[in-house]
C-alpha cells in the first residue's frame, strides 16, 4: 500500500511537472533578459535639412518641428547672438516648471521686491510691496514682455535673480543648448547670448512639455492691474498670422529684432526662430516665411493607436507563458507631403522576460521609416502585470493536491 502510494505520488509529479509553463520550469541559474535589455539598434538619419533656402536676412535662423525636434530648415543656426527678451522663455520654462511640480500654482501671490520694481525696459510698473497673482503676472510677462514681472517671479522661483539665472544655465546644460550663456532673466544684458537651435530647444520644450503656457503667449490683448493697464502682445503673429500662439520677441540695439514663434495646425506644430533681423516688419515676414514653408512642405499622419498589441513575449517564471507588448500612445509622425504611403515599420522587442512584469513596462519599441530613414521611434508597453510563481508554492500545491486525492 505504502509502495501504491509512493509510486502515485511520483505519477502526480510528473503529470503534473508536463503541464507546467516552461517559463515556470526554467533554470534557476539562468540569467533573465529583463526590459532594459538592450534592442536592436536601428541607425537613426536625420532629415535633410534646408539652408537657407528661403533667402533670409536674419542673423541666424531656424525652422523645427516641436514633436519631433526635427529641423526642416535653418540658416547659420548655432552662431551665437545676443537675443534680448528671447531670453524670457528660459524664464517662463523655468516658472511652468515649478508650477506643473506643485511648488506654487498660478494663483499664489507674488510680491514685488524693489529690486524687481526698478527694471527698466518694457515693465508693468509695479511698486515695491505690491503683490499680484502668478496669472497676472504671467500675463504680463508673456504678453507685454515686462522685466520688471519676470524678476519678481524669478525671485518667486529661486529667491533671487541671480541664483535663477544659474538655474537657466543648468536647465540649458540638460536640453543640450551648447551656444548658450544667460547673464540675468530679462535678455538686457547684452553679454548673455544663445542660437537659433538654442532658441528652438527651449521653446520646445516650453510649449510641449508645459502646453498651460499657450493661455498667455496666445492672447492679443489683457489688462493689468484690475484693467487700469492694457497689455498688447509684442508678437503680431498672434493676431495676423492663423493660429499662432506663441512665443516671444526681443529687441537691443545689439540683438537686432528677433522671435521665437510657433503655430499648429492639422497636428503639425512648428517652432521658428529669427535671430538678428533689421527692422521688426522684417521680422515677422521671414517668420511668417518659415512657417509658411514648413506647412506647406510637411504634414502629421497617424500611424497605431495606445493599447493595440504588436505581439507577444515569452515571460519565465510568471503566472501566463507570455504577456502582450503594445502601443504605450497614439502613434504619429511628421513626413514630407506625399510620403505617407512610403511609411515602413519595425518592431524591436525584449526577446524574453522574467516575472514579475510590471504593467506598462517598457518592453520593446516601434520604428517607423521612409527610404530607409527613421521617421519615427516609440515605446513598446507590457499590456498587463505578470507575478512570480515561485517553487515553493508550485510543490506546496502539489502536496496538497496529493493528499486530496489521498483522502478520495
Amino acid at each position: 500500500m505504502k509502495r501504491n502510494s509512493v509510486l502515485a505520488f511520483s505519477l502526480i509529479i510528473a503529470i503534473v511537472t508536463t503541464m507546467l509553463p516552461a517559463a515556470v520550469l526554467a533554470d534557476t541559474n539562468e540569467a533573465a533578459v529583463e526590459a532594459s535589455a538592450k534592442y536592436d539598434v536601428v541607425t537613426v538619419t536625420k532629415l535633410e535639412t534646408k539652408t537657407n533656402v528661403l533667402d533670409l536676412k536674419a542673423k541666424s535662423a531656424v525652422l523645427m518641428d516641436a514633436a519631433s525636434g526635427k529641423v526642416l530648415s535653418e540658416k547659420n543656426s548655432h552662431e551665437r547672438l545676443a537675443i534680448a527678451s528671447v531670453t524670457k522663455v528660459m524664464t517662463m520654462l523655468l516658472v511652468m516648471e515649478a508650477i506643473d511640480s506643485g511648488r506654487f500654482t498660478f494663483d499664489d501671490k507674488v510680491s514685488v521686491s524693489e529690486y524687481s520694481a526698478g527694471m527698466g525696459g518694457s515693465q508693468a510698473y509695479m511698486e515695491p510691496g505690491e503683490e499680484f497673482t502668478v496669472t497676472e503676472m504671467m500675463n504680463a510677462l508673456a504678453i507685454h514682455s515686462s522685466n520688471d514681472v519676470a524678476v519678481a517671479l524669478a525671485e518667486k522661483v529661486s529667491g533671487s535673480e541671480e541664483t535663477f539665472v544659474t538655474d537657466m544655465n543648468n536647465k540649458a546644460q540638460e536640453l543640450g543648448m551648447k551656444d548658450t550663456k544667460f547673464m540675468d532673466c530679462t535678455g538686457l544684458n547684452d553679454d548673455g547670448y544663445s542660437s537659433a537651435h538654442d532658441v528652438a530647444l527651449m521653446s520646445r520644450e516650453l510649449i510641449m512639455k508645459h502646453p498651460k503656457v499657450l493661455q498667455f503667449t496666445g492672447k492679443w490683448h489683457d489688462t493689468f492691474r484690475n484693467g487700469s493697464f492694457d497689455l498688447y502682445n509684442t508678437n503680431k503673429l498672434v493676431k495676423f498670422y492663423a493660429n499662432c500662439d506663441g512665443l516671444k520677441t526681443g529687441f537691443t540695439s545689439k540683438a537686432g529684432f528677433n522671435l521665437s514663434a510657433t503655430t499648429c495646425r492639422n497636428n503639425l506644430r512648428l517652432v521658428s526662430v529669427v535671430l538678428g533681423e533689421p527692422d521688426s516688419n522684417t521680422r515677422f515676414a521671414e517668420s511668417r516665411k518659415l512657417l509658411d514653408y514648413g506647412f506647406a512642405n510637411y504634414e502629421v499622419i497617424n500611424l497605431d493607436k495606445r493599447g493595440n498589441a504588436v505581439g507577444n513575449i515569452p515571460v519565465k517564471k510568471g503566472n501566463k507563458l507570455s504577456v502582450s507588448a503594445v502601443y504605450g500612445t497614439d502613434t504619429s509622425i511628421m513626413v514630407s507631403k506625399g510620403q505617407k504611403g512610403k511609411v515602413e515599420k519595425e518592431v524591436a522587442l525584449v526577446p524574453g522576460l522574467s516575472a514579475p512584469v510590471e504593467i506598462n513596462q517598457k518592453v520593446g519599441e516601434v520604428i517607423y521609416k521612409i527610404d530607409g530613414k527613421e521617421a519615427g521611434r516609440f515605446d513598446l508597453i507590457a499590456s498587463e502585470r505578470i507575478d512570480k510563481v515561485s517553487y515553493g508554492r508550485i510543490f506546496s500545491k502539489l502536496i496538497v493536491r496529493w493528499f486530496s486525492l489521498g483522502r478520495a
